[in-house]
């Protein structure tokens, strides 16, 4: 330890003991950027799934998607539909 504290010339000098700080910034900069700009576009890789589908999906993805998939026929479909509007609003309209 004397040997990298030395101020007499023959050691590096007390400068050396900042270079895990330096590196420890640099990794804690980069990670900090990947995740705020290179993961925003695509979600989250940690982002939970339930049943195959992210979490949060609204009530009429999930049943466009159950429709689309042949799980429920038409009349069903649009019967569905119908008790999302009265429930939370104008969803299936525009």
């Amino acid at each position: 330890m004397e040997t990298l504290a030395n101020w007499g010339g023959d050691g590096p000098g007390p400068w050396i003991l900042f270079f895990p700080l330096i590196w420890a910034a640099v990794v804690v900069g980069a990670v900090t950027v990947l995740r705020r700009t290179a993961w925003r576009g695509r979600g989250a890789p940690w982002r939970p799934l339930e049943s195959g589908r992210p979490v949060g999906d609204s009530p009429v993805a999930v049943l466009g998607r159950r429709f689309a998939s042949g799980e429920i026929d038409e009349d069903e479909y649009w019967r569905r539909l119908s008790v999302l509007d009265e429930r939370f609003g104008s969803v299936g309209k525009g």
